[in-house]
């Protein structure tokens, strides 16, 4: 199994902030088929050999991804997908 951890600091308001991880989540749940659920501010997302959790917090959001055995042959294209999506929607 593999883990990945992202932390990406923002200067965004909760809906802001609550808008740009539904963005980093569609552009992720279209390229890895993946289902997204929100419980109160945290966007939880899984599919067969993926789960995983995007967390806002004020000034912060931290992504939480565990790959299954499969997928974690893919762990270094997948933490470079989801690290440039943070900074481009937190921090851009």
């Amino acid at each position: 199994m593999a883990d990945i951890h992202i932390v990406q600091a923002h200067a965004l308001n909760q809906e802001q902030a609550r808008l740009a991880a539904q963005a980093v989540t569609d552009k992720l749940a279209r390229d890895f088929q993946l289902v997204c659920v929100w419980d109160g501010d945290t966007l939880r997302f899984k599919r067969s050999g993926v789960a995983g959790e995007l967390v806002l917090t004020a000034g912060r959001a931290a992504v939480a991804v565990r790959l299954g055995f499969l997928m974690g042959a893919m762990a270094p294209a997948i933490r470079a997908k989801l690290a440039a999506s943070m900074k481009k929607v937190f921090a851009g």
